[in-house]
């Protein structure tokens, strides 16, 4: 399923194109998000909380790939779970201005508001998700492009 030393981008040759989707993904992810973290009172807090660390870590993993398109697949997917496991981390440190952020909706939203050891394992899930939909869409749009240059 996936290739173990692969480098791909979006296989197109218009890194505005590449950057776009992967951006497009981001935004998606983080509307999700939002809706479920806001609006998602069917949901126990408990079950809340995962999904929008989940969505989070994909929101990000896409936002790395938007950035970074040229680099191999697994080292953008290894980055946002570093960057995610970075920023948990972080709560765990109580200094002034990482407080000072967190006070604001925005701060609670990126930088979250207290160390939780289970966000980890919703961070992985996460980026799982991406590296599925990732591989899926990159395939699908590689086998559209071969197909539209046999025309």
């Amino acid at each position: 399923m996936f290739e173990s030393k692969q480098r791909h981008a979006w296989p197109t040759t218009k890194p505005v194109g590449i950057r776009a989707r992967y951006f497009a993904l981001g935004a998606a992810a983080m509307l999700v998000g939002l809706t479920v973290h806001f609006l998602g009172v069917s949901f126990s807090a408990n079950v809340r909380d995962v999904i929008g660390d989940a969505l989070w870590a994909t929101m990000l993993a896409a936002n790395v790939s938007a950035i970074l398109p040229e680099q191999g697949a697994w080292q953008r997917y290894l980055t946002a779970l570093a960057i995610c496991y970075a920023v948990e981390l972080s709560q765990l440190w109580q200094l002034p201005a990482l407080e000072s952020a967190r006070s604001t909706a925005i701060g609670r939203l990126v930088l979250g508001s207290g160390f939780d050891p289970r966000d980890f394992a919703a961070y992985a899930l996460g980026i799982f998700a991406f590296i599925v939909l990732d591989q899926r869409l990159v395939t699908r749009l590689a086998r559209v492009q071969r197909a539209t240059a046999h025309r």
